[in-house]
């Protein structure tokens, strides 16, 4: 890690111990902050948060760095093909380029994972080294998904990833009830019927798409990285679109979002406005049993204001519910990493604002192939380019027998 971010990160150190001492001055004076102490540690909170938003653009530009010069080492270590002996580019990257410039005279363009991605994937989080960065080829599609995760929170959560090359409605069973315990019986009698419950969840290919537009000289020029602006403003805008559905969707002509397909974990106590308290935050820790609180998936997710509130919070013998990251580790809650989606609710009376558990019981599906299209006559009278970027895709819970729980305020 670059010392730089080394210093990042014990001065975020640093502003946690301050925030702390004002939360812990106020619990042995037995009072609530005072305005001015409230509103202390709001701004070390939002400094803690700008260097983490800077923390992570210097470990993202090193990790890239890295990416470069392990390819750049594996062209220099490898025997050139016979194509790149007479200067042929990366075919994908002159592919795209060709149609971005209108050379290849397509109007579309369908972009599709290498053939030695998986169809069925377990977690689409690629955007560090451990997460498995360093194993996935660099390319177009590649890039464009690491930006859709990077904006939607349940993309990065760890859920299960089904890809098709087809679009039609697909059936994927669901667990309505486990198996109860089994029972004891004299000899030679009947075994009771002990059997799981099971449904089924249909997962369909709703359409999201928007438009993009870029000059004719801005498309021209080779000195300028046109595949990594046009896959980091395509992904952002589909992992916004695509992924704030993913959360809320009504599951009614949507996904069914992670949020709606939620069963209650803990609802907060009736004197309280909506927000939680240490003790409803380790009950709906509990609420979740063993099996999927063990999951490499299982987790914490809210939106980035709530955070904040639960950064108060202590358990039972006067420790801090929340931790900070170690060098490029998430944050954690209850030793559970935390993912933040500005889709979820504000703290509030009757309001979700706080998920937890196994996330990977919760289905993406998505149509392989991501569409592009090219129009010159769009905005003919501007010289600009537009293109038009569609992906298909739907999400479900296929698990619902509390592997996601929320913490509800409470309504009265």
């Amino acid at each position: 890690m670059p010392e730089y971010v080394k210093r990042l990160q014990e001065q975020r150190a640093g502003l946690w111990e301050q925030a702390k001492a004002l939360l812990d001055t106020a619990e042995a004076e037995k009072r609530d902050l005072t305005a001015d102490e409230e509103q202390t540690f709001q701004r070390l909170n939002g400094d803690m948060d700008k260097i983490d938003a800077r923390a992570k653009e210097l470990l993202d530009a090193e990790q890239r760095q890295k990416d470069a010069d392990a390819t750049f080492r594996q062209l220099l270590d490898s025997p050139p093909a016979p194509e790149a002996r007479g200067g042929a580019a990366d075919p994908e990257v002159t592919r795209v380029r060709q149609w971005l410039t209108g050379a290849s005279g397509s109007r579309s363009l369908d972009i599709v994972p290498a053939q030695n991605i998986p169809l069925d994937q377990r977690t689409l989080s690629k955007l560090t080294a451990a997460a498995g960065a360093n194993t996935v080829p660099i390319s177009f599609y590649n890039r464009l998904v690491a930006h859709m995760i990077e904006t939607s929170g349940i993309l990065a959560a760890g859920p299960t990833v089904l890809r098709t090359a087809t679009g039609e409605q697909m059936q994927i069973p669901k667990t309505t009830a486990h198996s109860s315990s089994a029972t004891r019986v004299a000899e030679a009698a009947p075994l009771p019927t002990n059997e799981p419950t099971f449904g089924q969840v249909p997962l369909d290919a709703y359409k999201y798409g928007f438009l993009l537009q870029v000059s004719h000289e801005l498309a021209n020029d080779t000195g300028v990285d046109l595949l990594g602006y046009l896959a980091m403003q395509a992904g952002r805008a589909l992992g916004n679109g695509f992924g704030a559905e993913l959360v809320t969707g009504t599951g009614s002509s949507q996904p069914n979002g992670v949020l709606t397909a939620s069963t209650l974990g803990k609802t907060g106590a009736a004197s309280v406005a909506g927000a939680p308290s240490g003790d409803d935050i380790i009950d709906l820790f509990y609420s979740v049993i063993s099996p999927y609180r063990m999951s490499a998936s299982c987790g914490w997710m809210m939106r980035d204001g709530t955070v904040g509130t639960l950064r108060k919070l202590k358990d039972g013998q006067g420790n801090y519910l929340w931790s900070p990251g170690l060098e490029g580790t998430p944050d954690t809650i209850l030793g559970k990493p935390l993912h933040t989606d500005p889709n979820m609710p504000a703290v509030g009376l009757g309001a979700k604002s706080i998920l937890f558990g196994d996330f990977s019981t919760y289905f993406v599906r998505q149509v392989e192939a991501l569409r592009f299209e090219r129009s010159d006559d769009y905005a003919f009278n501007s010289d600009l380019i537009t293109y038009r970027a569609i992906l298909r895709g739907d999400g479900d819970q296929v698990d619902t027998t509390g592997a996601i729980k929320n913490f509800t305020g409470n309504a009265a």
